[in-house]
């Protein structure tokens, strides 16, 4: 049997304090704590949630120079999911961030395991190219439960073009 799924209440928007807010302040600096999540009404279901985004930047940590990547996150919810505006600002963040690409990908993957404790997540990194190089970073995490599929994951990133 189908159970009847109604809007979402006020009390569990509660958390969700960015979105629809026209005072949004816009951190240049690296800030997880922008981060916010709401419950998924879904849990008995497994299913995929996708982000695409495609304005990332971040600085060199060695010569400051702007690196513009494109950042695809993947992850299998449990409980929480993150709130998309959240997850652009705190993606915008980055923007004055200085490190590698290797570890902004890593940083992005961690920061949103400990916020919504998923069943799986993956996080990929295609970075425009700087000195001839592209980079393309991919992390990922599975539960006991799909620890299978975060070992083929990986395994499927070193043939991905």
């Amino acid at each position: 049997m189908i159970k009847e799924i109604k809007m979402r209440t006020e009390k569990e928007l509660e958390g969700v304090t960015l979105l629809g807010n026209q005072g949004t302040v816009y951190s240049d600096n690296y800030a997880p704590g922008v981060l916010e999540t709401f419950d998924n009404k879904h849990e008995e279901n497994e299913y995929v949630v996708r982000f695409d985004c495609p304005e990332f930047t971040t600085l060199c940590p060695k010569t400051g120079q702007p690196d513009f990547g494109h950042i695809y996150i993947n992850y299998i919810p449990r409980k929480k999911m993150v709130e998309s505006k959240s997850l652009k600002l705190y993606l915008f963040s980055f923007r004055n961030h200085g490190d590698f690409h290797e570890d902004c990908v890593n940083i992005i993957m961690k920061d949103l395991r400990n916020l919504m404790d998923p069943r799986y997540i993956e996080v990929e990194g295609r970075f425009m190219p700087r000195g001839g190089i592209s980079i393309h970073p991919f992390a990922n995490w599975g539960d006991d439960q799909h620890k299978e599929l975060e070992k083929e994951r990986r395994l499927q990133a070193f043939s991905t073009k």
